[in-house]
Protein backbone atom coordinates (compact mmCIF):
# COMPACT_ATOMS: atom_id res chain seq x y z
CA UNK A 1 0.00 0.00 0.00
CA UNK A 2 1.12 3.59 -0.61
CA UNK A 3 2.50 5.69 2.23
CA UNK A 4 -0.80 7.56 2.44
CA UNK A 5 -4.28 6.12 2.70
CA UNK A 6 -7.11 7.68 0.72
CA UNK A 7 -10.22 8.69 2.65
CA UNK A 8 -13.87 9.05 1.78
CA UNK A 9 -16.17 11.09 4.01
CA UNK A 10 -19.84 10.16 4.42
CA UNK A 11 -21.61 13.41 5.18
CA UNK A 12 -20.74 17.07 5.60
CA UNK A 13 -21.40 17.24 9.35
CA UNK A 14 -19.94 20.06 11.43
CA UNK A 15 -17.52 17.71 13.20
CA UNK A 16 -16.23 16.56 9.82
CA UNK A 17 -15.82 20.08 8.42
CA UNK A 18 -14.26 21.68 11.48
CA UNK A 19 -12.21 18.86 12.99
CA UNK A 20 -11.70 15.62 11.09
CA UNK A 21 -11.32 16.72 7.46
CA UNK A 22 -8.71 19.39 8.36
CA UNK A 23 -6.95 16.77 10.50
CA UNK A 24 -6.75 14.31 7.59
CA UNK A 25 -5.63 17.06 5.21
CA UNK A 26 -2.63 17.93 7.42
CA UNK A 27 -1.85 14.37 8.53
CA UNK A 28 1.38 12.62 7.55
CA UNK A 29 -0.34 9.48 6.24
CA UNK A 30 -3.70 10.40 4.72
CA UNK A 31 -5.49 12.45 2.08
CA UNK A 32 -9.16 12.96 1.27
CA UNK A 33 -10.27 11.44 -2.00
CA UNK A 34 -14.02 12.11 -1.83
CA UNK A 35 -16.84 13.66 0.16
CA UNK A 36 -20.47 12.60 -0.20
CA UNK A 37 -23.19 14.95 0.96
CA UNK A 38 -26.77 15.74 0.07
CA UNK A 39 -26.53 19.13 1.77
CA UNK A 40 -25.27 22.31 0.10
CA UNK A 41 -21.62 22.91 0.93
CA UNK A 42 -20.99 25.87 3.20
CA UNK A 43 -18.46 27.01 0.65
CA UNK A 44 -16.19 25.69 -2.03
CA UNK A 45 -13.32 26.96 0.12
CA UNK A 46 -13.82 24.04 2.54
CA UNK A 47 -13.29 21.63 -0.33
CA UNK A 48 -10.18 23.43 -1.58
CA UNK A 49 -8.68 23.81 1.89
CA UNK A 50 -8.98 20.12 2.68
CA UNK A 51 -7.78 18.92 -0.72
CA UNK A 52 -10.96 17.02 -1.56
CA UNK A 53 -10.68 15.61 -5.09
CA UNK A 54 -14.24 14.39 -5.74
CA UNK A 55 -17.73 15.33 -4.57
CA UNK A 56 -20.46 12.68 -4.56
CA UNK A 57 -24.16 12.98 -3.81
CA UNK A 58 -24.43 9.33 -2.76
CA UNK A 59 -22.75 7.60 0.17
CA UNK A 60 -22.76 4.40 -1.89
CA UNK A 61 -20.58 6.11 -4.51
CA UNK A 62 -17.91 6.70 -1.89
CA UNK A 63 -18.06 3.11 -0.63
CA UNK A 64 -17.83 1.71 -4.17
CA UNK A 65 -14.94 3.96 -5.22
CA UNK A 66 -11.98 1.55 -5.67
CA UNK A 67 -9.49 4.36 -5.02
CA UNK A 68 -10.71 4.82 -1.43
CA UNK A 69 -9.07 2.85 1.38
CA UNK A 70 -11.02 4.10 4.41
CA UNK A 71 -14.18 6.00 5.23
CA UNK A 72 -15.04 8.35 8.07
CA UNK A 73 -18.68 8.23 9.19
CA UNK A 74 -20.02 11.35 11.01
CA UNK A 75 -23.68 10.57 10.26
CA UNK A 76 -26.52 10.71 12.82
CA UNK A 77 -26.16 8.03 15.49
CA UNK A 78 -28.93 5.77 14.20
CA UNK A 79 -27.13 5.46 10.83
CA UNK A 80 -23.72 4.46 12.21
CA UNK A 81 -24.28 0.71 12.19
CA UNK A 82 -25.92 0.45 8.76
CA UNK A 83 -23.31 2.48 6.89
CA UNK A 84 -20.41 0.99 8.81
CA UNK A 85 -21.59 -2.49 7.85
CA UNK A 86 -21.93 -1.45 4.20
CA UNK A 87 -18.45 0.03 4.15
CA UNK A 88 -16.83 -2.93 5.90
CA UNK A 89 -18.57 -5.37 3.59
CA UNK A 90 -17.10 -3.44 0.66
CA UNK A 91 -13.63 -3.87 2.14
CA UNK A 92 -13.24 -0.33 3.46
CA UNK A 93 -11.62 0.44 6.79
CA UNK A 94 -13.93 2.55 8.98
CA UNK A 95 -13.43 5.36 11.45
CA UNK A 96 -16.90 5.91 12.92
CA UNK A 97 -17.96 8.90 14.98
CA UNK A 98 -19.06 8.25 18.56
CA UNK A 99 -21.14 6.51 19.68
CA UNK A 100 -20.01 3.58 17.53
CA UNK A 101 -23.44 1.99 17.84
CA UNK A 102 -26.78 2.57 19.53
CA UNK A 103 -26.79 -0.80 21.30
CA UNK A 104 -24.56 -3.77 22.07
CA UNK A 105 -25.91 -6.03 19.34
CA UNK A 106 -25.13 -3.45 16.66
CA UNK A 107 -21.60 -3.12 18.01
CA UNK A 108 -21.08 -6.89 18.03
CA UNK A 109 -22.28 -7.16 14.44
CA UNK A 110 -19.95 -4.36 13.36
CA UNK A 111 -16.98 -6.03 15.08
CA UNK A 112 -17.76 -9.41 13.48
CA UNK A 113 -18.01 -7.83 10.02
CA UNK A 114 -14.70 -6.02 10.46
CA UNK A 115 -12.96 -9.27 11.41
CA UNK A 116 -14.60 -11.16 8.56
CA UNK A 117 -13.40 -8.63 6.00
CA UNK A 118 -9.98 -8.03 7.61
CA UNK A 119 -10.76 -4.33 8.07
CA UNK A 120 -9.85 -1.83 10.76
CA UNK A 121 -12.86 -0.50 12.67
CA UNK A 122 -12.36 2.28 15.21
CA UNK A 123 -14.60 4.62 17.18
CA UNK A 124 -13.53 8.26 16.91
CA UNK A 125 -12.57 8.81 20.55
CA UNK A 126 -10.11 11.59 19.83
CA UNK A 127 -9.24 12.40 23.46
CA UNK A 128 -7.39 9.07 23.78
CA UNK A 129 -4.62 10.43 21.53
CA UNK A 130 -4.08 13.79 23.22
CA UNK A 131 -0.73 14.10 25.05
CA UNK A 132 -2.58 14.81 28.33
CA UNK A 133 -4.28 11.41 28.12
CA UNK A 134 -1.04 9.70 27.17
CA UNK A 135 0.79 11.39 30.07
CA UNK A 136 -1.82 10.11 32.52
CA UNK A 137 -1.58 6.60 31.09
CA UNK A 138 2.20 6.74 31.57
CA UNK A 139 1.86 7.86 35.19
CA UNK A 140 -0.49 4.95 35.90
CA UNK A 141 1.66 2.38 34.09
CA UNK A 142 4.73 3.58 36.04
CA UNK A 143 2.89 2.93 39.30
CA UNK A 144 2.59 6.58 40.33
CA UNK A 145 -0.77 5.96 42.05
CA UNK A 146 -0.44 2.24 42.71
CA UNK A 147 -3.33 0.09 41.56
CA UNK A 148 -6.11 2.21 40.00
CA UNK A 149 -9.28 1.62 42.02
CA UNK A 150 -11.76 4.36 41.12
CA UNK A 151 -12.51 6.58 38.12
CA UNK A 152 -14.86 9.55 38.23
CA UNK A 153 -15.76 11.23 34.94
CA UNK A 154 -18.22 13.93 33.94
CA UNK A 155 -19.18 15.63 30.69
CA UNK A 156 -22.02 18.06 31.26
CA UNK A 157 -23.33 21.17 29.58
CA UNK A 158 -26.52 23.19 29.50
CA UNK A 159 -28.55 23.35 26.30
CA UNK A 160 -30.31 26.59 25.51
CA UNK A 161 -34.07 26.60 25.92
CA UNK A 162 -34.36 27.01 22.15
CA UNK A 163 -32.44 23.76 21.57
CA UNK A 164 -34.40 21.94 24.27
CA UNK A 165 -37.62 22.85 22.49
CA UNK A 166 -36.39 22.26 18.94
CA UNK A 167 -38.09 19.44 17.04
CA UNK A 168 -34.96 19.08 14.88
CA UNK A 169 -32.54 18.47 17.77
CA UNK A 170 -31.21 14.95 17.17
CA UNK A 171 -29.76 14.85 20.69
CA UNK A 172 -33.33 14.74 22.02
CA UNK A 173 -34.69 12.21 19.54
CA UNK A 174 -34.70 8.59 20.75
CA UNK A 175 -35.12 7.29 17.18
CA UNK A 176 -31.89 9.06 16.22
CA UNK A 177 -29.88 7.64 19.08
CA UNK A 178 -30.28 10.71 21.26
CA UNK A 179 -29.70 11.16 24.96
CA UNK A 180 -26.90 12.38 27.22
CA UNK A 181 -25.36 8.93 27.72
CA UNK A 182 -24.82 8.20 24.02
CA UNK A 183 -23.86 11.79 23.19
CA UNK A 184 -21.34 12.64 25.93
CA UNK A 185 -21.58 9.90 28.57
CA UNK A 186 -19.73 7.58 26.19
CA UNK A 187 -16.58 9.63 26.91
CA UNK A 188 -16.77 8.81 30.61
CA UNK A 189 -17.34 5.11 29.97
CA UNK A 190 -14.37 5.14 27.62
CA UNK A 191 -12.15 6.89 30.17
CA UNK A 192 -12.98 4.31 32.83
CA UNK A 193 -12.20 1.37 30.55
CA UNK A 194 -9.02 3.05 29.30
CA UNK A 195 -7.46 3.80 32.68
CA UNK A 196 -8.69 0.75 34.59
CA UNK A 197 -7.79 -1.56 31.68
CA UNK A 198 -10.66 -3.83 32.67
CA UNK A 199 -14.24 -4.42 31.62
CA UNK A 200 -17.37 -3.69 33.68
CA UNK A 201 -19.14 -6.67 35.20
CA UNK A 202 -22.17 -4.81 36.55
CA UNK A 203 -23.84 -1.45 35.89
CA UNK A 204 -26.43 0.66 37.70
CA UNK A 205 -27.78 3.95 36.40
CA UNK A 206 -30.36 6.63 37.08
CA UNK A 207 -31.56 9.28 34.68
CA UNK A 208 -33.83 12.27 34.36
CA UNK A 209 -35.72 12.01 31.10
CA UNK A 210 -37.45 14.57 28.97
CA UNK A 211 -41.15 14.73 29.73
CA UNK A 212 -43.08 12.30 27.56
CA UNK A 213 -39.98 10.60 26.13
CA UNK A 214 -37.26 8.09 26.95
CA UNK A 215 -34.42 10.47 26.13
CA UNK A 216 -32.11 11.02 29.11
CA UNK A 217 -31.30 14.67 29.77
CA UNK A 218 -29.16 13.92 32.80
CA UNK A 219 -27.75 10.58 33.93
CA UNK A 220 -25.42 9.08 36.49
CA UNK A 221 -23.99 5.60 36.13
CA UNK A 222 -22.09 3.39 38.57
CA UNK A 223 -19.91 0.67 37.11
CA UNK A 224 -18.20 -2.21 38.87
CA UNK A 225 -15.20 -3.65 37.07
CA UNK A 226 -13.20 -6.81 37.33
CA UNK A 227 -10.98 -6.96 40.45
CA UNK A 228 -13.45 -4.68 42.28
CA UNK A 229 -12.50 -1.40 40.59
CA UNK A 230 -15.30 1.17 40.39
CA UNK A 231 -16.33 4.08 38.19
CA UNK A 232 -18.93 6.84 38.36
CA UNK A 233 -20.07 8.47 35.11
CA UNK A 234 -22.13 11.66 34.81
CA UNK A 235 -23.54 13.12 31.59
CA UNK A 236 -25.97 15.99 31.18
CA UNK A 237 -27.67 18.35 28.75
CA UNK A 238 -29.08 20.51 31.54
CA UNK A 239 -26.35 21.28 34.08
CA UNK A 240 -23.38 23.62 34.28
CA UNK A 241 -20.39 23.05 32.01
CA UNK A 242 -18.15 20.33 33.38
CA UNK A 243 -15.48 18.25 31.64
CA UNK A 244 -13.40 16.41 34.16
CA UNK A 245 -12.10 13.06 35.31
CA UNK A 246 -10.01 11.71 38.15
CA UNK A 247 -8.35 8.39 38.94
CA UNK A 248 -7.80 7.26 42.51
CA UNK A 249 -5.32 4.50 43.21
CA UNK A 250 -3.97 2.58 46.17
CA UNK A 251 -1.02 5.01 46.51
CA UNK A 252 -2.21 8.30 45.09
CA UNK A 253 -4.56 10.18 42.77
CA UNK A 254 -4.61 12.00 39.42
CA UNK A 255 -7.07 14.75 38.57
CA UNK A 256 -7.83 16.55 35.31
CA UNK A 257 -10.21 19.20 36.66
CA UNK A 258 -11.20 20.95 33.42
CA UNK A 259 -11.18 20.66 29.63
CA UNK A 260 -10.72 16.90 29.87
CA UNK A 261 -12.02 16.24 26.34
CA UNK A 262 -12.33 19.55 24.49
CA UNK A 263 -10.85 22.01 23.63
CA UNK A 264 -7.50 20.52 22.77
CA UNK A 265 -5.32 23.38 21.54
CA UNK A 266 -4.39 24.96 24.88
CA UNK A 267 -2.10 23.58 27.58
CA UNK A 268 -3.63 21.15 30.07
CA UNK A 269 -2.77 20.95 33.77
CA UNK A 270 -2.77 17.53 35.41
CA UNK A 271 -2.83 17.37 39.21
CA UNK A 272 -0.94 14.42 40.69
CA UNK A 273 -0.64 13.66 44.39
CA UNK A 274 1.03 10.67 45.99
CA UNK A 275 0.04 9.45 49.45
CA UNK A 276 1.55 11.69 52.09
CA UNK A 277 2.11 14.55 49.66
CA UNK A 278 0.36 17.66 51.00
CA UNK A 279 0.51 19.75 47.83
CA UNK A 280 -0.33 18.16 44.48
CA UNK A 281 2.20 18.31 41.68
CA UNK A 282 1.10 20.32 38.64
CA UNK A 283 2.06 18.70 35.35
CA UNK A 284 1.62 20.99 32.33
CA UNK A 285 1.02 19.25 29.00
CA UNK A 286 1.12 21.29 25.76
CA UNK A 287 -1.95 21.41 23.55
CA UNK A 288 -2.09 19.30 20.41
CA UNK A 289 -4.44 18.45 17.54
CA UNK A 290 -5.95 15.29 18.97
CA UNK A 291 -7.94 14.72 15.77
CA UNK A 292 -4.79 14.66 13.65
CA UNK A 293 -3.14 12.29 16.12
CA UNK A 294 -6.23 10.08 15.96
CA UNK A 295 -6.38 9.81 12.16
CA UNK A 296 -2.63 9.21 11.98
CA UNK A 297 -2.94 6.37 14.51
CA UNK A 298 -5.78 4.93 12.45
CA UNK A 299 -3.76 5.20 9.25
CA UNK A 300 -0.77 3.49 10.84
CA UNK A 301 -2.96 0.46 11.57
CA UNK A 302 -3.64 0.15 7.83
CA UNK A 303 -0.41 1.02 6.05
Amino acid sequence: MADKITWGILGNALIARKCVMPAIACSRNGRIRALATSRPLDGVEDVKTNGIEQLYKSYDDVIQDPRIDAVYIPLPNQLHAAWTLKALSAGKHVLCEKPLACNAEEARQMARTALKNNCVLMEAMMYRFHPRTQRIRTLISEGAIGDPLMVRAAFCFSMTEELLQSADNYRLNSEQGGGALLDVGCYGVGVARLFLEREPVSVQAQSICRSGSEVDLHMVGNLRFESDALATIEASFCSGLQQTYSITGSKGAIDLPQDAFIPWEKDAVIYYRADGQETPEHIVVPGADQYRLMVEHFGDRII
